[in-house]
């Protein structure tokens, strides 16, 4: 409104200023004057209440042309109104602008009965009307002033609309980022929280495993404990890396795949190796051509094969017995855990006793599988004992 004041004043005092060449005298001068009041007033308030003041100033304009009131120089407050509802006004208002402008130039025209001068051969000077054609020419220039603010104030709205939808798709883009953000890091934090699931449920139940044996043989047989000990303590500093380079990850902002654990295939015999110290049978057995297989699968291998030998261990029994098996094919790789354990009668037994009694141990097999777009299937064994089998599709790593 500042601004608009400060062109409404200028706008004022350009149309109160005398004009000594007006042929306008009495209540004509007055309503000259009225206008040169009343333009540059609704012009203060164009912005804030577009439809009334481009409504209040096309009435203004009907009112100047009934009463026969010659313009003057406050009339070119008539153009800043055609902008003003095209820029600011509602549809109705923008349409009125356009037809009051292109309508100012005849109806100008019809109540000033323009004439033109001609000199005939005797040098006489005559008035005559002009023709259809010139007319035409007249009103046409005298309404093109109006039509060009309409189409500058239909451009600023459009390029203001244009402006808006493009602060709305930038502030709508930063959210989508930062949902985006927030589900990578719960992805994150559920991939750390299956890590940390695997190597502190393994390596825990291990050495639990061996401190109750060293209590039992203690007095008896010292060297046996001795060895449980040790055991207890090559495990301990196992789990003790993983978990410092799983914390690796957390203390970091760059998040790449060299801190995180990565053991594969080839670190299997090393895992059945510690699960037979612990006092498990297991026996392993692959078939087909072994393959360089994506690190991703490697991982999800290792960790289920771990899982399922924790849970082996803790529910199959005393005798149980395991047995793994890695079966490399053309376009897939199967993994499969057979035990001859107690068994179970349900048709999951890791969702009511997983490796930390909670279930989490099948949910995080679930989630590895369902990463690489593999099958797992857990059941019960015919004659007894418990089966895992995972299915996961093989691209040969290049």
């Amino acid at each position: 409104m500042v601004v608009d004041s400060a062109w409404a004043a200028v706008v004022l005092f350009l149309g109160v200023l005398p004009n000594d060449g007006s042929s306008d005298t009495g209540w004509r001068l007055d309503a000259q004057i009225v206008v040169a009041l009343l333009l540059p007033l609704l012009m203060v308030f164009r912005r804030r209440y577009p439809d009334v003041t481009v409504g209040g100033a096309t009435g203004v304009a009907l009112g100047q042309i009934a009463a026969n009131v010659d313009p003057g120089i406050s009339s070119i407050a008539y153009l800043v109104f055609a902008y003003t509802g095209a820029a600011f006004g509602h549809k109705w208002t923008s349409r009125l602008a356009l037809v009051a402008g292109a309508a100012a130039g005849p109806l100008v025209y019809w109540r000033m009965h323009p004439v033109k001068t001609v000199i005939d051969n005797s040098g006489d000077a005559h008035t005559h009307p002009y023709g259809l054609g010139e007319a035409a020419l007249i009103m046409l220039l005298m309404s093109t002033p109006f039509i060009l603010c309409w189409a500058w104030g239909r451009l600023t709205r459009v390029r203001r609309a244009y402006l808006t939808e493009l602060e709305d798709r930038a502030a709508r883009l930063e959210r989508e980022r930062d949902a985006q953000a927030k589900v990578a890091v719960a992805a994150e934090r559920a991939r750390i929280a299956r890590e940390l699931h695997d190597v502190v449920a393994h390596n825990v139940s291990v050495m639990i495993v061996q401190a109750d044996g060293a209590a039992y043989v203690l007095d008896n047989n010292p060297h046996q404990a001795k060895q449980a000990l040790t055991t207890i303590a090559t495990t301990g500093r196992q789990a003790l890396v993983e978990m410092r380079r799983l914390l690796g990850v957390l203390r970091t902002s760059d998040t790449t795949d060299d801190y995180v654990p990565q053991p594969g295939v080839e670190e299997l015999p090393e895992l059945l190796d510690q699960v037979r110290t612990a006092g498990l049978r297991v026996d392993y057995t692959t078939t087909g051509d072994p393959l360089d297989l994506p690190r991703g699968v490697e991982l999800t291998v290792y960790r289920i094969v771990q899982e399922a030998l924790t849970n082996v261990r803790k529910h199959g029994g005393p005798h149980a017995h395991a047995h793994v098996t890695v079966d490399y094919g053309d376009r897939e790789l199967a993994v499969q855990i057979d035990d001859d354990g107690r068994g179970t009668t349900t048709t999951d037994h890791l969702t009511t006793g997983g490796a930390d009694g909670l279930g989490h141990g099948l949910i995080g097999m679930r989630e590895r599988v369902g990463m690489v777009s593999g099958n797992l299937e857990t059941g019960p064994r015919p004659g007894g004992g418990f089966r895992i089998r995972a299915t996961l599709p093989l691209k040969t790593a290049h």
